[in-house]
């Protein structure tokens, strides 16, 4: 089966049809790092994670690249409001997102490009643009793109052309969504502000600019995919399409793929409004990382998302049901031989798998397969009905599907500090009969956030997902 996704532009499905055979690029807008992440952010980030994941576990080549979004105005502000300057705060709120995603089992992309880092590709996409007159200066030394140099405009947001109000400048990097105006590609240098000095003058990279001059830099002026929030459609999607088509004559990006907004109490979670809740303080607060990861990548990318308690939750049994499959299996003896069927369970479970991530990443009926192999497991284990050799490669199975899933447990996870003996103690108090000083054993596992429980194959022990 072919992948095939929702690109935003067209509206249609798209077959995936690498422009380099085999090797699929793919560029995902990443954190503007003047503060710590907050869960929204991360539905887009895994998401992305989620798609580069499964493309590689077709066996695909991914050259995956995340933008660092390092001078902005937020970025300003904050840096002024504490006295740093901006590399500072985003060095630090850098190192935040990292130890967030690391958490969160996200693939560390292959380049993590700082803007900061790509100001001579920014300057150089802008000369073309003045040399094709699409861009214009402004008295004070800005740049601005002409919206009115480039027709094919609103395609991505669906803007009516009819109706775009064109001709006067704005120069924040965010604005209203109905405003439809020439953007800033270049900032003239003000107090308070850093400034670059370049060929096209003194002054700083409009928002826009970056992520065009980034894309370009790793990935070439066309490349397979682009990703990001809904949000992101307009004005910020819109005015890279504009401005990088505009500057090389190329399609810009082949497919482009948004996921849809997270929600917390019902609204859109977003800083500007104070609805956020940040990963950092989450984790704190002790919501396992599974868990929480679970919880962000189980709905339909395009789907919109309710985040709250009972979601979390609902991830966090839905991780128990996982490991204690797992577990099982791990444990489970029996010498008998093989049952043929178990082989053709794992191909049909694989192919299953496969063909719901191919539609358009459909992660859900992907995760449903997998308690469907767990449920059959568990039903083969009580009826004793396999073999060892039989459960080996369902944990097999079970482990190569978490390539794209990443929500299993490690696979040689650490036991605490202590518990090896206590579980040696309870094995031999399991062996004398002594079940109050078994029990005993159990608790004070468990305050330790191992879970033991007693089968025909003996003691077998998990980690304990926490509870927040």
């Amino acid at each position: 089966m072919t992948t095939s996704l929702h690109d935003t532009l067209s509206g249609a499905r798209l077959a995936l049809e690498p422009l380099e055979p085999g090797h699929v690029r793919v560029y995902s807008c990443g954190p503007t790092v003047y503060g710590p992440t907050h869960v929204g952010n991360f539905r887009s980030f895994l998401f992305a994670d989620v798609l580069v994941r499964h493309l590689r576990h077709l066996g695909l080549r991914v050259t995956w690249v995340m933008n660092v979004t390092d001078v902005d105005d937020k970025i300003i502000r904050g840096a002024n409001a504490e006295g740093v300057p901006i590399g500072e705060l985003a060095d630090r709120w850098l190192a935040r997102f990292r130890l967030d995603a690391a958490a969160l089992r996200m693939t560390e992309p292959d380049v993590l490009p700082r803007a900061t880092d790509h100001i001579p590709q920014m300057v150089t996409l802008i000369e073309r643009l003045l040399e094709g007159g699409h861009a214009y200066r402004t008295d004070d030394g800005s740049i601005f793109f002409r919206i009115a140099s480039w027709p094919a405009y609103g395609r991505l947001a669906k803007l009516d052309p009819e109706q775009l109000r064109v001709g006067e400048r704005v120069e924040a990097d965010e604005y209203a969504k109905d405003d439809v105006r020439d953007f800033a590609l270049w900032k003239a240098p003000k107090p308070g502000e850093p400034s670059w000095d370049t060929a096209i003058g003194s002054g700083r990279p409009g928002w826009h600019i970056e992520c065009s001059a980034m894309s370009m830099r790793h990935l070439g002026e066309s490349f397979d995919i682009h990703t990001g929030g809904v949000d992101l459609v307009f004005p910020h999607h819109e005015d890279e399409i504009a401005q990088s088509e505009a500057a090389t004559g190329k399609p810009f990006v082949r497919t482009w793929l948004h996921c849809a907004h997270l929600r917390l109490d019902g609204a859109k979670m977003a800083k500007s409004s104070g609805n956020i809740t940040r990963v950092v303080e989450l984790l704190d607060g002790g919501v396992s990382p599974r868990a929480l990861r679970l919880a962000l990548i189980s709905v339909h990318y395009r789907q919109g998302l309710d985040f709250s308690d009972a979601s979390l939750d609902a991830a966090r049994a839905a991780i128990d049901r996982l490991d204690a499959g797992l577990a099982a299996l791990r444990a489970y003896r029996e010498d008998r031989p093989d049952d043929p069927t178990v082989g053709t369970i794992v191909r049909a479970t694989r192919e299953r798998f496969d063909a719901a991530l191919d539609d358009d990443l459909n992660v859900s009926a992907g995760l449903a397969t997998v308690f469907d192999l767990v449920r059959e497991a568990n039903r083969r284990i009580a009826d004793r009905s396999m073999s060892t050799d039989d459960a080996v490669a369902l944990v097999a199975l079970l482990r190569e599907l978490d390539t794209v899933l990443a929500v299993l447990p490690e696979e040689a996870a650490a036991l605490p500090d202590g518990a090896s003996d206590l579980l040696a103690a309870r094995d031999a108090a399991r062996t004398a009969r002594d079940w109050p000083e078994s029990d005993r054993l159990r608790r004070a596992l468990l305050d330790l956030g191992v879970a033991v429980e007693d089968t025909r194959d003996g003691q077998r022990w998990r980690l304990a997902e926490p509870v927040a």
